[in-house]
């Protein structure tokens, strides 16, 4: 079976990166394109990159354009893809890469995001430990998917292992990243010009501020943690894609490295984009990039009694576009890793 597709966002990076997965899909027709101010453009004027794609023409983003179609991807900043999702009831299958059904608490919402709460969907992070086994089989009876946010998953990717064991103490976590641009879209901004970024790191969203934190916190409460309480600092740094996450958390006393170790490999032992490294080795962005590939390097820091755990993944295929894709896959029943790339691209 043949599935038709609109993507709406398709102009920004979010979109352009899902447009560049599925074009390899062989169960995906992308149908239709959608996007606002460039509605009427050719979409390969804004995503030059996509060759095979360039047949198609952006259309604006109506409720009416993106019905009809058996899978709907809406790749818009937040507080934009609510207004569309109610009247999208029919589309079989719609996934939300932006912030709008991410959250299952108003009050984390409210203090985040503001503007209306929507209904919170299935989270599109498959691998992800929660109290009955993997978010996964979740997925693989969704109809609507919330895709993650990127910090937040791969922050949660590295720490819910650890709380779902038992063997870290998730009430005083500090993670600081080292973050592309790209995750913040393709508006202009000055603080993303390359004369500004070029040759400095500059931390942002700083003191418990970033909108990813209440999503972290969701996704390790999932995973069995009574009380989560995190320092998240993210730091802009001049590379165009890519997350470097540097989470630690205090070692729950009396247990083994031994026992640490084993939480994660049991955790991530048996996934495809998931992967722990060998004992001693830690990952390079460069090593991730266009790759639906989360890889996480451990240590066990017993004088500071604290695990640190070093994850690098590309923000817009595992962090976003390939998490949704990957989620998409286990909706419809398809093998969950179709049109996804293990191997990343080098140099």
């Amino acid at each position: 079976m043949t599935y038709s597709v609109a993507v709406s966002g398709a102009s920004g990076y979010a979109g352009g990166e899902i447009l560049r997965l599925l074009a390899g899909h062989p169960d995906i027709e992308i149908r239709t394109v959608t996007a606002h101010s460039n509605a009427g453009q050719p979409l390969i004027q804004h995503q030059p990159h996509l060759r095979s794609l360039a047949h198609l023409t952006l259309q604006d983003t109506t409720p009416e354009i993106l019905a009809g179609h058996d899978i709907v991807f809406l790749a818009l900043p937040h507080g934009q893809s609510g207004q569309y999702t109610d009247a999208l009831g029919e589309v079989p299958l719609v996934i939300d890469a932006g912030a709008d059904h991410r959250l299952t608490s108003r009050e984390s919402w409210d203090a985040f995001y503001g503007g209306d709460f929507h209904e919170p969907w299935a989270y599109g992070v498959p691998e992800l430990p929660v109290d009955d086994g993997k978010q996964r089989e979740v997925l693989r009876r969704a109809t609507r998917i919330a895709a993650p946010g990127c910090n937040a998953s791969t922050v949660s990717l590295s720490l819910a292992p650890g709380v779902a064991a038992g063997v870290i103490d998730p009430s005083d976590i500090v993670a600081v990243l080292a973050v592309g641009p790209s995750g913040a879209g393709k508006s202009l901004k000055t603080n993303l010009l390359a004369s500004e970024i070029l040759g400095s790191a500059n931390p942002y969203a700083v003191g418990g501020t970033h909108r990813h934190i209440p999503e972290i916190r969701q996704a390790l409460l999932a995973a069995g943690a009574d009380d989560v309480r995190i320092s998240f600092t993210p730091v802009l740094v001049p590379m165009a894609r890519g997350i470097l996450a540097t989470s630690t958390a205090p070692i729950v006393d009396g247990v083994t490295d031994a026992e640490i170790r084993a939480a994660w490999e049991n955790a991530y032992g048996d996934e495809t984009f998931v992967q722990l490294l060998p004992e001693g080795q830690f990952p390079r962005t460069a090593d991730v990039i266009g790759a639906n590939t989360a890889l996480i390097g451990l240590a066990i820091d017993r004088a500071a009694g604290r695990v640190t755990v070093v994850t690098a993944v590309d923000n817009l295929v595992k962090g976003t576009a390939g998490a949704a894709i990957q989620s998409m896959n286990l909706a419809l029943g398809l093998p969950e890793d179709r049109a996804l790339s293990l191997n990343g691209v080098a140099p």
